[in-house]
């Protein structure tokens, strides 16, 4: 069965065992990636995510309401065989991390960031060995490259469907530190993703803000709520799901 339909036309939706871990059975019936794949995901916890999405369709199919069912795609059809690629793209976030790139005044904004960033810097120091380089300003100042292969470690270690929720982590915050905060639980998802948005809501206090703006914050906020939540599952099936 195709991962998208057009309509809700089952009637049970089931999580069952399968080679290599799990499935969504609807109807009996499997379901596929786009490109014809079975969806077999590595926990339980990770099949009940996306059993739960299926089972929440109501008359015509809304894709973008399947967060676990669109990464599982993807780890399926485009993650899988391109690890190594995938993982490169990822870890070259660490050579221009969001917490490193300070602004210069007004001096609020500096001490904003500071109470915000600088914790992470040192948390990522003493946690991976990596210091990174922190400056004020945009100029791209390359980072040591020791302190990069630190941080790029643990995506080595991790698996197709890890390394998808992952991407998600680190492209919505702008950063690879506050994506391995995530999946290490420092903080709250809510906190670190608020740690991510410092100079946004800055902008927005001085000027405010804008329906198109705030929409596009809502939907970059979810998908980093959904990748942490879709890691969990993957990683384990025992652990609470947030």
């Amino acid at each position: 069965m195709s991962a998208w339909v057009k309509k809700r036309f089952w009637t049970d939706t089931s999580v069952v065992p399968a080679e290599g871990g799990f499935t969504v059975h609807l109807d009996g019936r499997g379901l596929r990636t786009p490109l014809k794949a079975p969806v077999t995901v590595p926990t339980e916890a990770a099949a009940a995510l996306i059993a739960a999405e299926w089972e929440a369709q109501t008359g015509k199919i809304d894709p973008e309401t399947m967060p676990a069912t669109r990464a599982a795609n993807a780890a399926i059809d485009k993650v899988t065989g391109q690890q190594a690629e995938v993982t490169e793209m990822i870890a070259a976030y660490g050579d221009s991390d969001l917490i490193c790139y300070r602004a210069a005044a007004p001096q609020e904004l500096v001490a904003r960031e500071s109470a915000a960033w600088d914790p992470l810097v040192d948390w990522a120091a003493v946690t991976f060995g990596a210091r990174l380089t922190v400056q004020a300003g945009v100029m791209h100042v390359p980072q040591p490259p020791e302190a990069l292969r630190a941080l790029s470690a643990p995506l080595h270690q991790m698996s197709a469907f890890e390394l998808t929720a992952f991407h998600d982590l680190v492209s919505m915050s702008g950063s690879l530190v506050i994506g391995l905060a995530s999946i290490m639980e420092l903080a709250p998802t809510d906190t670190l993703w608020a740690l991510s948005r410092i100079d946004e809501d800055w902008q927005t206090e001085l000027w405010g803000s804008d329906d198109e703006a705030e929409n596009l914050a809502r939907l970059r906020k979810s998908s980093f709520v959904n990748a942490n939540r879709f890691y969990d599952a993957v990683r384990t099936g025992t652990r609470t799901l947030r």
